[in-house]
């Protein structure tokens, strides 16, 4: 005699089993926490916010490539950092601002497995960059007479590429753990974006070895270049105390300065979002500091690095002059 199974579980468990039978179709959004007669004013400034970030950090890499001056290692990986940090934006912003504008907010499950991998890919590149930055900073004031045996093409495109394959490794391993979890039947997301504590917290399966490869990963890719930058950083102070001069204070500081406001930016706001102990309002204060972290600080690094930087200022008027006598050039003698 035959029994059929499903018959003899409870409803419960019947639809928990067709749940682990069957792929989870999609999640909802719930977006950033702003009331609908706000919602216009808010699109049009994240809106704009956006289109700063992609046309700034667009215009540094254009900048880059045209100006033979700029083919150094320093304005090498500022164009990696820049076109990450544009992508970075493009991973959760659009999305964000398609769900405000049209106010449908599912995301298919590959979506958001895909949008998971691109902001941890993203995220971790852009930690890598800045540490190579700061290391490129440190030959440059420590071991002047050196440096172009030093940061020679070969090593700063190296170090470049294994920047990019190490973060697209943590990336796969993440979302490779992150799929193998089952979801219960609520898949709202009370966030903008598939962020993995919110995924995870919807997840009836067991996230322990989740949790502690983002432990262990977090350490490989924020906490050890921290450390790097740090000790990179320690060696620029004491090179700088041990140059009596204030005009070679001031140089080494105009070198330094726009990139350590970017760390103090980026790593500021990795501890509030990640180690700082949280308030009573958890969600809201995540989703405040993950947009400025996604938003606010890519759209803020082209001007930090243009603004007060003699040769992107250089290039721009060079390629500004050269366009206005190419104009000037073809107008009509009366």
């Amino acid at each position: 005699m035959e029994y059929d199974v499903s018959a003899m579980l409870l409803p419960q468990e019947r639809s928990v089993r067709r749940e682990n039978q069957s792929s989870v179709p999609r999640f909802l959004l719930q977006g950033v926490p702003i009331g609908p007669e706000q919602q216009n004013v808010f699109f049009a400034l994240f809106l704009g916010m956006y289109l700063t970030t992609v046309l700034g950090n667009l215009l540094i890499i254009l900048l880059i490539r045209l100006d033979s001056l700029l083919h150094t290692p320093m304005y090498f990986f500022l164009s990696h950092l820049a076109f990450t940090d544009t992508t970075f934006s493009c991973v959760t912003i659009t999305k964000m601002l398609m769900n405000m504008q049209t106010k449908y907010k599912p995301i298919p499950y590959a979506g958001s497995i895909s949008q998971t991998y691109f902001f941890i890919f993203f995220a971790a590149l852009d930690s890598f960059l800045i540490t190579s930055m700061a290391y490129d900073r440190y030959v440059a004031i420590c071991h002047p007479l050196h440096y172009t045996t030093i940061m020679s093409q070969s090593i700063y495109v190296i170090m470049v590429s294994r920047s990019w394959l190490i973060t697209c490794a943590c990336a796969l391993l993440h979302t490779f753990l992150l799929a193998r979890l089952s979801f219960c039947a609520d898949h709202t997301v009370p966030h903008f974006f598939c962020d993995l504590a919110a995924l995870f917290k919807l997840s009836y399966s067991g996230t322990s070895l989740n949790q502690l490869v983002i432990f262990t990963v977090g350490l490989a890719t924020i906490v050890l270049p921290f450390f790097c930058i740090l000790v990179s950083y320690g060696h620029i102070g004491a090179t700088i105390l041990h140059v009596p001069s204030t005009k070679g204070i001031c140089k080494a500081f105009s070198t330094c300065g726009s990139h350590l406001s970017v760390v103090t930016l980026y790593y500021g706001a990795v501890i509030d979002l990640y180690f700082l102990p949280s308030s009573s309002n958890t969600n809201d204060k995540n989703i405040i500091a993950l947009l400025m972290y996604t938003m606010v600080i890519p759209m803020l690094k082209p001007f930090i690095y243009s603004l007060r930087n003699k040769d992107m200022n250089g290039t721009v008027r060079k390629l500004l002059s050269k366009k206005i006598y190419a104009s000037n050039r073809y107008l009509p003698f009366f």
